[in-house]
């Protein structure tokens, strides 16, 4: 029988150490022609931003700069922004860093064209529909991690603070317009940042891997960035300027945006609930659960990972890519529990009911039910597996 299948897949990219030199030329190709730089309060005065901004100087691109991101973002920070983005007379953006100042600048440029709240398109059926997608203004992304993808993605993560939710808010003309990606940038990563990034980017690389669509495509560029993160996640941890590595993280990072076209999974829906509740680093929560999910999702998925494994140089068994990802964890300093990021079962039943309602659950190989998320966050609790 042949499938029919629907794909949708990335912008341009611009690969390579120092292609940020290119970012006024990127926002010519993007059509900006007075963009805000949106970014957070910490990166903001470092110079890989400073350096950014006197690019843009020496061009003669006028530029306002927004800062005002939470690690991990709240409605109030899009509201700030797009009222930075219509004051200033702007016409599009540039995100600058991680994940949650890519995933802000995303969502500032989404929303300043909307009259709508930026609920009314949460991931939810075709809610994106209801957007005008011809006001949508044009995004140029350069990130600064080497986790996310945000860069190559379609969606963004915010946080609702009344209910303590993460959501996901999504429309394909979120993608932006150009992605610079330049592994210079991410070389001042802190060893236990790139960690959690890294693992991130494992995360989203695996669960695509393993959720049950069809998508040949999703599925071979997952496979070559787990491959990537074998190769290099430690390396990069360890000695932060092999730029080598760096590079190897963040092509990972893009690979892992762009497969997760096809599904996430079971960590993203336990990690979204327990980072909105206890404001955790979203990739080093990811990166505690990464195990326990996968043993729990085992009965359907033991074949593929067989496939995998072979395929990053492993015995090809399912012990031996788990005793694989286990010692990375180890070997990077990731918490073997949840205990290591101060969380306890206080909250247990509510982080049941908000991750089966994750839009992530759905593409877990393995229904993803309240009890069977108590199961997976019991063990990981206690560390067995």
């Amino acid at each position: 029988m042949v499938i029919s299948a629907t794909w949708n897949y990335p912008t341009s990219v611009r690969f390579g150490a120092g292609r940020i030199a290119e970012l006024a030329e990127a926002l010519a190709t993007a059509r900006i022609a007075k963009p805000l730089f949106v970014t957070d309060p910490n990166l903001a005065r470092l110079p890989p931003t400073q350096g950014a901004l006197g690019l843009l100087e020496a061009a003669g691109v006028p530029v306002g700069v927004f800062s005002d991101v939470k690690p991990n973002p709240v409605e109030a920070n899009i509201v700030a922004g797009v009222a930075a983005f219509r004051s200033g007379a702007h016409d599009g953006v540039v995100a600058f860093g991680g994940g949650s100042a890519l995933d802000a600048g995303k969502l500032i440029a989404f929303a300043a064209g909307q009259t709508r709240p930026i609920w009314d398109f949460e991931d939810v059926g075709d809610q994106w529909r209801r957007a005008d997608a011809a006001r949508i203004a044009p995004v140029v992304a350069i990130p600064t991690t080497a986790g996310t993808g945000s860069e190559v993605g379609r969606a963004a993560v915010v946080t609702d603070a009344t209910t303590r939710t993460k959501k996901v808010i999504f429309h394909p003309g979120m993608m932006p317009a150009v992605a610079i990606c330049d592994p210079r940038l991410t070389v001042g990563m802190p060893p236990r940042i790139t960690a959690g990034t890294g693992m991130d980017a494992l995360a989203h690389c695996l669960e695509a891997y393993c959720g049950p669509f069809y998508h040949p495509l999703a599925d071979g560029i997952a496979v070559e960035g787990i491959r990537l993160v074998k190769q290099s996640l430690a390396r990069a941890v360890q000695q932060g300027d092999d730029l080598e590595a760096r590079a190897d993280m963040m092509e990972a990072a893009t690979m892992g945006a762009t497969a997760v076209h096809k599904a996430l999974g079971a960590v993203h829906a336990l990690s979204h609930p327990v980072g909105a509740l206890y404001d955790t680093h979203h990739g080093m929560t990811n990166a505690v659960f990464l195990p326990y999910v996968l043993v729990f999702n085992r009965k359907a998925i033991d074949e593929k990972i067989k496939r995998l494994a072979a395929y990053v140089g492993l015995k090809p068994s399912f012990r031996a890519f788990l005793d694989w990802v286990l010692a990375l964890r180890a070997e990077i300093g990731v918490p073997h529990t949840l205990a290591g990021l101060d969380i306890g079962d206080d909250q247990l039943d509510l982080i049941a009911a908000m991750a089966v309602k994750d839009p992530t659950a759905a593409g877990n190989p393995v229904p993803l039910d309240k009890r069977a998320v108590r199961t997976i966050f019991k063990r990981a609790l206690e560390g067995r597996l």
